[in-house]
């Protein structure tokens, strides 16, 4: 009697961890490649083969088993882009006397570098923008890290309690896509008014029942001239900028006001107010009214 024929397979592949469309990923991220191959037939394996952006090829021989069920088996394995550049991932079998030879079609996928500054541009300043942006951080919607996405990285990391720099690294990449670095309101019964945390460098805007609306970097007084702490209301407004340099100016006590300002460094460098970069006062200046409570605390 003569041996049955080979199994032809159907076979399937994904690839788990990408971002975007066109899908795309960033060097560091952790990338999952599963297969399915149906129906199982024991004893039987792939070889994966990783082309990694001008790497050495690197092959894989993965056990085919069982899934749940016992109508199909799968395959897994974890996979990193580790340049910059374009992943390819090829799946093979060899015929055997179970199961007929297969290769699946190519999976490929742009690797982008998770270091950004200034300059750069593309897919990677789009998703970090987008998702500053979904936590309430003031940045453009514009593909281009300019110095708008630059300040909102510096926010960013002072709301993650990191290094104070305008440039995004894996550590910020991997903290967006988990959600951190949320503005927690501390006075929510207070409407729609303003608080600035000095202990974090940032200022927020807050809309009725305590939602967030922006948040941006600020530059708060210096241990010499400290701003005052309470809670204040905006009493005067003053457009454009005056002789000291303050760019579209919100008092909301004594001579202390929220402003633009040319230098607005990470720390606590100011006589008093609450300086914001010059790229957010027009923003902040047309969100803030007279009489808009602003919440200081440290």
């Amino acid at each position: 009697m003569p041996a049955p024929a080979p199994v032809v397979a159907q076979v399937s592949l994904d690839l788990a961890g990408v971002h975007g469309s066109p899908r795309f990923a960033f060097t560091g991220d952790r990338l999952t490649l599963s297969g399915s191959v149906r129906p199982f037939v024991p004893g039987q394996s792939v070889v994966v083969a990783v082309r990694d952006a001008g790497a050495p090829l690197r092959r894989r021989r993965l056990a085919i088993v069982r899934a749940a069920g016992g109508q199909e088996g799968t395959f897994r394995l974890r996979l990193s882009g580790s340049r910059a550049g374009r992943l390819r991932v090829d799946v093979s079998h060899s015929a055997t006397t179970g199961m007929a030879a297969f290769s699946a079609p190519a999976l490929g996928v742009k690797v982008l570098a998770a270091a950004m500054g200034r300059g750069a541009r593309g897919q990677g300043v789009w998703f970090l923008q987008r998702r500053l942006s979904a936590l309430r951080y003031a940045v453009p919607l514009s593909g281009i890290y300019e110095a708008g996405t630059a300040n909102a990285v510096v926010a960013y990391r002072k709301m993650l309690g990191i290094e104070r720099a305008s440039f995004a690294g894996y550590g910020v990449i991997d903290a967006l896509e988990r959600g951190r670095g949320r503005f927690t309101v501390r006075f929510p019964r207070d409407g729609t008014h303003v608080e600035a945390d000095l202990g974090r460098q940032v200022l927020a805007e807050i809309e009725p029942h305590g939602r967030v609306h922006a948040i941006y970097t600020t530059s708060s007084g210096k241990p010499s001239t400290p701003t005052v702490l309470g809670r204040y209301r905006v009493y005067l407004k003053t457009p454009g900028t005056n002789s000291e340099g303050m760019v579209d100016s919100n008092y909301f006590v004594g001579g202390y006001a929220i402003h633009g300002y040319a230098e607005v460094p990470t720390w606590a460098a100011s006589h008093g107010c609450l300086r914001v970069p010059i790229e957010d006062a027009a923003a902040i200046f047309g969100w803030v009214q007279v009489g808009t409570i602003v919440d200081v605390y440290g």
